[in-house]
């Protein structure tokens, strides 16, 4: 077979000469016809497992996927990629094994998308660390790319309202003090998760899969359509048909993922109030990009960018409500009409930015507040300075009631998040604390694990109102309250946090976006002076991440 007997700019590299006539007796170990080989050769990338809630209908989410590339002219070819569901691996060891998956997906869909020469690529993710691990990869791989997530879960009903995981995780704490029974907490236990995909709030798969629509690289209603929709199932062809679009035009990932595009991930974050994880994760893939992105532009960007959303776990909307109000695009639409985002970004569809949104309205002003009339005129995350972070971390604004927004209190100080929950679950905390959790970082944990189980205890014993939590490891999109994470430098790295002492008076100040350690400073010096970090016996993967790992400060991404 040569290209003469094809079209003559089909792009397959496998096709002409006699020098892949090797790979091409390979295509035909795998039963490819000739008529497959001479199409452009399109890699879907498919994170389906038996483990995740989220990824159970992702099989079928690929298939149509394969119809959608078959249609437009291309030859689809499936490979896997992991993915670790955060929910499953809280509060156990199993959780220092998700941030690191990150680096693990992009690696490997780098390594597998280039030995195999793909012409352009679907990824098809879903939950926490995959979506930004493929978008990492994207960027790598740089050919034609197109994202499409196995969407969102519907929300539970217990007690005729809505509910998600985060409200399971909460009853917890509700349960052990006696503020629900039995009987109630059963009822959480089983109808919370009612369905399959991503869990229902503005938690990180949520947030990210919106994200990836904003940044371009997914097409309308990838990160709000319900994973048992059926407008799930045609999404995925259309993204198979997409791809093929964006082959013919020769528009790649870094023709997309440009610095104004994630200046309009930040502003869309900000006004979303997506889960703090996106400050781990934009970073990330921008850098990917040849871009850097700090905290101070994302506190820059927060500043002038209002919240719109209130979504689980911040209120009492979820993503079907936000779906139903028009999604991404009509967010973002409300904000291009006070010039909030760049509007001539290319993206996915062929399209720009402006092209995409023009048409679409926000249909429910109780879920997508409009413009003039905000949750607040500032963003929904924020990142704090000062003595006990020098280089930053992160809260999630929205989701703090208003009289914790500055707090001062002394300190209850725990070298694991496991201590501290027998601490919280024992009544030894109590009103005005602040729970410190160290050596939960990058380096430290290692891992950088969730501290779901801690927040939620603290929200479901009625003390979300009065205590406040501060560590060096990060919080799960589901988190609310006064939850500061990604303090760095994180205290294996011997960063200020790893010398706090129980009694020492924090103070937060979320609207100045400060966190002050109230000890002296010749007495900060004195206890950094003598202070060594502790350390932990590693092995395996985990040994090799924390040496190469740097702070959540830059992204917890790995050192060159």
């Amino acid at each position: 077979m040569s290209c003469k007997d094809c079209n003559e700019n089909c792009g397959n590299f496998f096709c002409d000469g006699a020098e892949k006539a090797p790979q091409r007796s390979l295509f035909n170990a795998l039963g490819m016809t000739k008529e497959e080989m001479k199409k452009p050769l399109v890699g879907i990338v498919s994170s389906y497992n038996e483990i995740v809630p989220g990824h159970m209908n992702i099989d079928k989410i690929v298939d149509a996927v394969k119809m959608g590339v078959a249609m437009a002219g291309g030859t689809p070819v499936v490979f896997p990629a992991i993915a670790v569901c955060d929910g499953i691996a809280m509060g156990h060891e199993g959780m220092k094994y998700s941030l690191v998956t990150r680096d693990l997906i992009a690696d490997s869909t780098e390594c597998m998308a280039l030995a195999h020469h793909f012409d352009a690529l679907v990824m098809v993710p879903n939950c926490d660390k995959n979506v930004p691990g493929l978008l990492m990869a994207a960027a790598r791989v740089n050919v034609p790319t197109v994202f499409v997530s196995g969407g969102p879960m519907l929300a539970g009903h217990v007690k005729g309202s809505k509910t998600s995981l985060s409200s399971m995780f909460e009853a917890v704490g509700a349960y052990t003090s006696g503020r629900i029974n039995e009987e109630e907490f059963d009822e959480y236990e089983n109808k919370a998760c009612p369905t399959c995909g991503s869990c229902s709030g503005m938690y990180t798969a949520n947030s990210m899969n919106c994200l990836t629509e904003v940044l371009g690289m997914g097409l309308k209603g990838n990160g709000t359509i319900p994973a048992v929709y059926s407008d799930r199932i045609r999404l995925a062809k259309h993204a198979g048909m997409a791809v093929m679009e964006l082959y013919r035009k020769n528009i790649r990932p870094l023709d997309i993922m440009t610095e104004k595009a994630f200046m309009n991930a930040l502003a869309v974050d900000m006004a979303l109030g997506c889960s703090t994880n996106s400050m781990l994760h934009l970073p990330a893939i921008a850098h990917e990009c040849g871009i850097e992105i700090n905290l101070d532009i994302a506190n820059e960007i927060s500043a002038r960018t209002p919240n719109l959303c209130h979504l689980a776990p911040a209120g009492h909307t979820y993503m079907e409500d936000l779906n139903e109000a028009g999604g991404v695009y009509a967010v973002m639409n409300e904000l291009s009409k006070k010039n909030l985002l760049n509007l001539d970004c290319m993206t996915a569809t062929g399209k720009t930015v402006g092209e995409n949104i023009a048409d679409c309205v926000n249909r429910d002003p109780d879920v997508i507040r409009p413009i003039d009339n905000p949750y607040s005129e500032t963003g929904g995350i924020a990142v704090l300075k000062g003595n006990l972070a020098k280089d930053g971390c992160v809260v999630k604004r929205s989701a703090v009631v208003a009289e914790m927004l500055k707090h001062t209190g002394p300190a209850k100080v725990f070298d694991c998040e496991e201590d501290a929950m027998a601490a919280i679950l024992g009544g030894k905390i109590v009103s005005g604390d602040v729970v410190v959790i160290r050596y939960e970082g990058p380096k430290g944990g290692p891992g950088m694990r969730e501290m779901l189980n801690p927040t939620s205890a603290i929200q479901g014993m009625g003390l979300g109102s009065e205590v406040a939590l501060i560590t060096d490891g990060r919080f799960s999109g589901a988190s609310r309250g006064a939850s500061i994470g990604h303090v760095s430098p994180e205290a294996a790295d011997g960063g200020v946090i790893g010398v706090v002492e129980d009694g020492d008076m924090i103070t937060i100040d979320i609207p100045a976006n400060t966190i002050t350690l109230d000890v002296p400073q010749e007495e900060i010096d004195r206890r950094l002076a003598g202070f060594t970090p502790k350390t932990k016996e590693l092995k395996g993967y985990l040994k090799r991440y924390a040496k190469l790992v740097t702070s959540g400060a830059q992204g917890a991404i790995l050192k060159n």
